[in-house]
C-alpha cells in the first residue's frame, strides 16, 4: 500500500528500538478489511457477517435484481393463468360442475390440463433463469464486496446476465453427478424390493426400500457439498461449468465437514428468514378463500371457488417472490465467502485481494 507503517510494513508492525515483551500489551497486527471480510482465513463470524454486511451495503443492486426477476415471474405466470382463465372458463365450469360430474370426458378436461400444465413447465423454466442470474449476481456483488468497490444495479446485471448460462448449466451439470450415482443404487434397491416382494416377504420389502433411501441421503449431501462452491468459480473466475465443478471440488477437499456445516447453518438462516416472509401472504391467501365460504349464504359457485383459488394463488406466488429473494441471497453470498475462504487458505489469494485493493484505493486517489 502507499501508506508508510514504518518497519513493520503496511500491515503495522514494532516501533523502532525493537519488539515489545508480551508484558507490555502487544497487539498482533490486524488483517486489512477493504471490503465486507478482513483479508484472511476466515471465522465463521466472518463469513456470516460478511453475508450480512453484504446484504446491507449493497442492497440496491442485489434487491433491486431479485425484485425484477421474482416479480416479474410472479406478474408473467399470473397474466398467463388469467389468460387461461378467460379464454377456457367455459370449460372450466364445465368440468367443475358437480351436477355433470360423470359426463366429464377428455375433452373436456384436456384442454384445461394441457394449458395449465404447459403454465408449471414455462414457470418452472424461468424459475430456473431467475435462479441462475441470482446465483450470478450474488457473485458479481461479492466480486467487489471483497474489495470494497462501489457498483450499481446496472453493472452488476450486464455482468451477471452473461454468466447465467455457465451458471445453468453448472447446475443441471451438478444435479446430474447427483442422480447418476443415486439411479445406480436405487436401482439396486429397487431391484431388492422387488425381489422380497416376490416371495411374498412384505416386512423386508419395507425394510429394504427405507434402508435403500436412507443410504442414498449421505451420497447426495456429500455430492451436492463438494460440488458447492461451483457457481461461485463460474462467476469469480469465469469457469466453465465442467471446470467450475472440478474447482470446487479441489476446493472443498480437505474441508468437507466445515463447508457442510456453514452452508447447512446459512440455509437454515435464509430458509427462515423466507419463511416468516411468506407466512402473511400464505395467511391472507386463506382468509381470501374463507371469505367465499362464509361471505355466501349457499354453497358458493364453481366460478366464485375458482375465482378464489386465483387469488390465493396470487398471494402465495408474491409471498413466494418476496421470500425467494433472502432463501437464495443469503446462502449464496455465504457460499461465495467460503469460496474466498478456501482459497485465501489453500492459494494464499489474501496478498492479491490486498494488492488489488490497494490499486483500486491508489487509482481513485
Amino acid at each position: 500500500m502507499a501508506q508508510n507503517s514504518g518497519q513493520g510494513g503496511a500491515y503495522g508492525g514494532a516501533p523502532h528500538g525493537g519488539p515489545p515483551g508480551w508484558g507490555y500489551g502487544w497487539i498482533p497486527p490486524q488483517a486489512p478489511k477493504p471490503g465486507v471480510i478482513p483479508l484472511q482465513p476466515l471465522q465463521v463470524s466472518d463469513v456470516l457477517s460478511g453475508a450480512v454486511s453484504t446484504v446491507g451495503r449493497y442492497w440496491k443492486p442485489l434487491l433491486g435484481i431479485a425484485a425484477t426477476l421474482y416479480g416479474g415471474l410472479a406478474v408473467l405466470v399470473g397474466a398467463a393463468l388469467a389468460i387461461g382463465y378467460a379464454a377456457l372458463s367455459d370449460r372450466i365450469h364445465t368440468v367443475f360442475d358437480t351436477s355433470r360430474s360423470s359426463d366429464i370426458d377428455w375433452g373436456d378436461a384436456g384442454p384445461l390440463v394441457i394449458t395449465f400444465g404447459a403454465v408449471v413447465l414455462v414457470a418452472l423454466l424461468l424459475q430456473m433463469v431467475c435462479t441462475g442470474m441470482m446465483y450470478a449476481t450474488c457473485g458479481t456483488v461479492l466480486q467487489e464486496a471483497v474489495l470494497g468497490r462501489p457498483t450499481t444495479y446496472r453493472a452488476v446485471w450486464r455482468r451477471a446476465w452473461s454468466r447465467v448460462p455457465s451458471v445453468i448449466g453448472t447446475l443441471l451439470l451438478s444435479g446430474l453427478a447427483v442422480l447418476v450415482p443415486v439411479l445406480l443404487v436405487a436401482g439396486v434397491a429397487v431391484g431388492l424390493v422387488f425381489a422380497a416382494a416376490s416371495q411374498h416377504n412384505t416386512p423386508l420389502a419395507i425394510t429394504v426400500g427405507v434402508l435403500g433411501g436412507v443410504a442414498l441421503l449421505p451420497l447426495v449431501i456429500w455430492l451436492g457439498v463438494l460440488f458447492g462452491l461451483a457457481p461461485a468459480a463460474v462467476v469469480l473466475e469465469r469457469q466453465g461449468p465442467v471446470g467450475a465443478l472440478r474447482r470446487s471440488a479441489r476446493l472443498v477437499r480437505g474441508a468437507w465437514w466445515r463447508t457442510f456445516g456453514i452452508t447447512l447453518l446459512a440455509g437454515v438462516i435464509g430458509a427462515a428468514l423466507a419463511y416468516f416472509i411468506q407466512l402473511p401472504f400464505n395467511i391472507a391467501g386463506m382468509f381470501s378463500s374463507l371469505s367465499v365460504d362464509l361471505g355466501a349464504h349457499h354453497s358458493p359457485s364453481d366460478a366464485q371457488l375458482f375465482s378464489s383459488f386465483m387469488g390465493y394463488t396470487a398471494l402465495v406466488l408474491v409471498g413466494q417472490s418476496l421470500s425467494q429473494i433472502f432463501s437464495t441471497t443469503f446462502p449464496q453470498l455465504v457460499t461465495g465467502l467460503l469460496y474466498v475462504d478456501r482459497r485465501i487458505r489453500k492459494e494464499n489469494l489474501a496478498p492479491a485481494l490486498v494488492e488489488a485493493a490497494a490499486a483500486d484505493v491508489t487509482g481513485s486517489g
